[in-house]
């Protein structure tokens, strides 16, 4: 009841200022306005002498105040509240201009003479001079003004006003633009012309135009797309290099200008971004927004893009994730700007982490794992007014201890001298979460990949993250939403050490439907023997579809389209899909193969040898290339290109029924059908005619074939799960492990393809014409080539 008795006496409050009810109480669900709007109206009633009645018009700017102004420049508000209590900021155009000066120069002392300038702060505008200034605008535009009446465009007229009374109240400038324009012209009278002499506008009925071929803009004709960069569009537009402090929630100290300064003056002004991932595991298609997003913004604005590994847990990390990692990003078109490990830097952080110790930020602590958690947990409970039964909400016992004592332990630490779990380093602040203290510094007795058994004591991600970017000069450090929560803790520690601070921006994170992401999963589904490797192709990890076949240009268009909205994305995989589909289409070139041979014989073949056949690459443009083919008196055709019982609409080989030969321009007719012993056909004998001789009736159909074939394995892959997401504990009850779809993998070792898959290398891809795309897996050899199926010609219809 104390809560609701609170709010009303707030609502109460804020009606008093001019807010009507709903206003006020949508005003209390954001706790953060409601705090600054109380502050206002208390401040304002001091400097107005202690009156309890504000004004509307003084009230209305306390709101805007309270909504508009950013935590930066909170501790700067006195001045505005002074301006606005002695209305000498009368509308919420000064205000806001006096907001943005302040952006600009958060720090004190404020230039109280070009604050006032900015923000036309005590200029007032009479009525006398805006029905002046607007005399004068007319009178210019006079001519067109008597000749176009009010088709002449009204706009045009205010953006002058505007610009010559830039603190004129923007409602009372119209009103005077709409009397002296009615004063010269009359009445509006398009209306009355409208129903009076109307001429006869009917459009003649429009010709029936041939539909034309379309292409996407997004992807070339050689396979090119357009860029991240330029598909994104405006959701690529932060703040400018240097103008941090502008930025929602960046904190604002005493230093801070200082030392953009001279981070200015270290990078030119360039964008500096960089992507971190950590080198315990392959990437997967989150990570690939991830890469388009940090490398494409750089390139964007002619920036760099480091690749940074964060090295930080040396019992995960192996040599072959960092070679794997540089391996996808190159494969996905980026090259870093500089190759950098966080480790790098290891002896720098620790010399920073003493100096936290001795500013008395940061402590020697020697709580155990489970009661840190219990203690997180009490301490996030008890800041919401709820009880955590059974956990202790006090701090830790030894968080103030003697500064010298915690240098000597964290030395103790450094040299060895503690078993792991018995003493961490901890920071004195509280993060957005309500995580109490957060954990710098762990002991691991662990290799190192890159540092080897230098340290023993390893820094968290929390320590590392901000004071690595801040080493190296990022000037936009863009990460997933899960890491705002870390936010306050970032900006904290580059202010406690009084270093170059960059500027955090969220984005959410990339997930697909039937598949799992997690590196625990997608090794508990190896060891399992449901997939092979990290490069099952059933996987949604990058080297998987590569290996499936999914060019890089497709999932780079695909990362642009989806954008980098702050709310996190589950898509269906039918759109990753799709564009694979448009970047193949232009870029795979056609080959013939037949899944499921039938042998025909044709009885009347005219030559004693095979006829050598030139067949386009792609038969819509000759003009890229071709391959040679051999036809002869023995081919192979689909069975299910031939039917013995045919349909009404049925178009290709059936007894009766004749059919033409792809690219041979001959057409076959059935003589005699061989079966094996259960019956089935299993061997055509036909004849054969040209297409083009007279007589000869256009096929219904034509179908592709393969003669003097090269046997090769086909891999068909289809979802690895039978639910859309198998980590839902309400979809799949019994885990993600019994949820596998069993028939996600089929091999058929029977396949014939034509002479144009020779000599391809793994990767790469073709269209089997009639059937999909496919690529080249690395399994195959010289004698038996091993294809993928990438996707399939056209969308899967079935029901998601």
């Amino acid at each position: 009841m104390a809560v609701s008795s609170d709010n009303e006496s707030r609502i109460t409050l804020f009606q008093s200022i001019g807010l009507n009810e709903q206003k006020a109480r949508e005003t209390l669900k954001n706790q953060e306005v409601t705090r600054l709007l109380e502050t206002n109206i208390s401040e304002a009633r001091k400097i107005l002498s202690g009156e309890t009645q504000i004004s509307k018009s003084i009230g209305n700017l306390l709101y805007a105040l309270a909504t508009k102004s950013k935590s930066q420049i909170h501790n700067l508000h006195h001045y505005l509240l002074q301006y606005i209590c002695e209305e000498k900021i009368k509308n919420e155009l000064q205000l806001t201009a006096a907001i943005q000066y302040l952006l600009s120069n958060p720090t004190e002392p404020v230039d109280r003479k070009a604050l006032e300038e900015n923000a036309g702060i005590g200029v007032t505008v009479t009525p006398e001079q805006i029905e002046r200034i607007i005399e004068e605008i007319i009178a210019d535009n006079k001519p067109q003004l008597l000749e176009q009446r009010y088709d002449f465009s009204v706009g045009t007229l205010l953006g002058e006003a505007r610009k010559r009374l830039p603190w004129a109240d923007g409602k009372v400038v119209k009103a005077e633009m709409d009397i002296q324009l009615l004063d010269l012209l009359g009445p509006n009278d398009r209306s009355a012309k409208s129903t009076t002499g109307k001429q006869n506008t009917t459009k003649p009925p429009a010709s029936k135009a041939k539909p034309t071929a379309t292409t996407n803009n997004d992807v070339q004709e050689n396979g090119n797309i357009k860029s991240f960069s330029d598909l994104a569009g405006e959701a690529l537009n932060f703040h400018k290099t240097g103008e941090n402090y502008k930025t929602e929630g960046y904190v604002v100290t005493p230093k801070t200008m200082d030392l953009l300064r001279e981070h200015l003056k270290t990078t030119g002004g360039q964008v500096i971004t960089r992507f971190p991932p950590e080198p315990n595991g392959i990437l997967h298609i989150g990570h690939a927004k991830a890469i388009n997003f940090n490398f494409g913004f750089a390139k964007r604005n002619n920036g760099i893009c480091y690749l940074r590994y964060d090295d930080t847990n040396p019992e995960k990390e192996e040599e072959k994730f960092f070679t794997g990692i540089l391996d996808i990003v190159k494969w996905l078109g980026y090259e870093p700007y500089k190759i950098t490990n966080a480790s790098d830097q290891f002896d720098q952080l620790y010399e920073w982490a003493k100096e936290l110790i001795r500013r008395g930020l940061a402590y020697i602590c020697h709580q155990k794992g489970e009661e840190l958690i219990r203690r997180g947990l009490a301490y996030i409970c008890h800041q919401k007014g709820e009880e955590l039964k059974g956990h202790n909400v006090a701090e830790s016992p030894w968080r103030n201890r003697p500064i010298e004592e915690s240098l000597q332990l964290f030395e103790d630490m450094k040299n060895g001298k503690f078993a792991e779990g018995e003493a961490t380093l901890r920071m004195k602040c509280v993060m957005e979460d309500g995580k109490l203290d957060p954990v710098a510094y762990r002991i691991k007795y662990a290799h190192h990949a890159k540092s080897g058994d230098k340290w023993c004591i390893y820094p968290t991600y929390d320590y590392t993250h901000c004071l690595n970017d801040s080493i190296e000069n990022i000037t936009h450090s863009l990460c997933t939403k899960e890491f705002q929560s870390r936010r306050s803790s970032y900006y904290w520690l580059c202010n406690a050490l009084d270093v170059y601070c960059p500027v955090q921006w969220e984005y959410g994170r990339l997930n697909l439907q039937y598949t799992v992401t997690s590196k625990r999963k997608i090794a508990k589904l190896i060891t399992e023997g449901v997939v092979h490797d990290w490069d099952d192709p059933r996987l949604y990890t990058l080297t998987a579809l590569r290996r499936r076949g999914f060019p890089p240009e497709a999932i780079n268009l695909f990362c642009a389209r989806i954008g980098v909205t702050m709310s996190q994305t589950v898509l269906h995989p039918d759109m990753l899909d799709a564009c694979v589909r448009e970047v193949l289409n232009v870029t795979a070139p056609r080959v013939m193969v037949v899944t499921e041979p039938l042998k025909v014989t044709i009885t009347n073949f005219p030559s004693e040898h095979f006829i050598e056949l030139v067949i386009p690459n792609f038969p819509a443009d000759e003009s890229r290339g071709s391959h040679k083919i051999k036809f002869d008196s023995v081919i192979y055709i689909e069975k299910s290109d031939f039917n013995e019982k045919p349909a009404k609409d049925y178009k290709r080989l059936a007894p009766n029924q004749p059919c033409g030969l792809r690219y041979a321009n001959y057409v076959i007719t059935v003589q005699d059908i061989i079966r094996d012993s259960n019956n089935e056909p299993i061997e055509l004998k036909v004849t054969c005619q040209k297409a083009t001789d007279q007589g000869i009736a256009k096929p219904k159909g034509f179908i592709h074939w393969v003669s003097h074939p090269n046997k090769c394995e086909i891999r068909l892959y289809d979802r690895l799960f039978i639910h859309a997401n198998p980590d839902d504990p309400k979809e799949v009850p019994g885990g993600f492990l019994s949820d596998i779809n069993t028939n996600s993998l089929t091999i058929n070792n029977n396949a014939l393809a034509d002479d144009g898959i020779k000599n391809s290398k793994p990767f790469d891809k073709f269209q089997f014409e009639r059937v999909g795309f496919f690529s080249v897996d690395p399994d195959s050899t010289n004698d038996n080539y091993v294809f993928n199926r990438t996707v399939s010609l056209k969308e899967d219809k079935r029901a998601s």
